[in-house]
């Protein structure tokens, strides 16, 4: 049976009509994706302001780089943050705490947190206004380790020369802990079992 020239064009065109809706909507689908996925150089995370207010998005970090992070919240709004305006962090697995201006890497926590220093904050300039203020930070060097009393707000620097009375002076009242930490010498980073005994002893 011989299809009539005007209903053979008409389903040629259907079909093109149909094909470009297909192209549309496949690219719509991936703009959509695009829009909806982690932008590039930026991982899921949740700030704590200093102010006690939470921030959820997604977040760059130049924590090494100048202790700042940039965040852009779920209403699509970029915005930045220094360590100075912060209390605490979580990127992707990461968590830090905020202290003086200063990212600190929670290697563990409890009554005695376990810190690594992640940035350095000395010296970086604050604005109030036109007016500098110029942040003291914390001492040590970046990847140094601290004993942290939230309670008191102690922080604690760790050294070679001062690790044994630190630990003594800290887990005064658990010999499971000294004696933890102790096997290990002046190996920093293996500390963490000594501080988690001393964090989840009776009481």
């Amino acid at each position: 049976m011989q299809i009539n020239p005007s209903i053979h064009h008409q389903i040629i065109s259907m079909k093109k009509a149909t094909f470009f809706v297909t192209i549309i909507l496949i690219a719509g689908l991936c703009q959509l994706s695009a829009q909806t996925g982690v932008p590039k150089g930026y991982s899921n995370g949740v700030l704590t302001l200093a102010g006690g207010q939470i921030e959820t998005g997604y977040i760059k970090e130049s924590i090494r780089g100048n202790a700042s992070v940039v965040i852009i919240t779920t209403d699509g709004k970029k915005k930045i943050y220094n360590g100075n305006d912060l209390t605490a962090a979580t990127i992707d697995s990461n968590r830090f705490v905020c202290i003086k201006g200063d990212f600190f890497r929670v290697v563990c926590e409890g009554e005695v947190y376990f810190l690594q220093k992640s940035s350095n904050a000395a010296g970086k300039a604050m604005y109030n206004g036109t007016e500098a203020i110029f942040i003291n930070g914390t001492e040590g060097k970046i990847n140094d380790y601290f004993f942290y009393d939230k309670t008191q707000q102690q922080l604690k620097l760790l050294t070679k020369k001062n690790v044994n009375d630190m630990i003594t002076g800290t887990f005064n009242n658990c010999p499971a802990a000294i004696a933890k930490a102790k096997e290990n010498g002046t190996d920093m980073a293996t500390l963490r079992q000594a501080v988690e005994l001393y964090n989840n002893r009776e009481k």
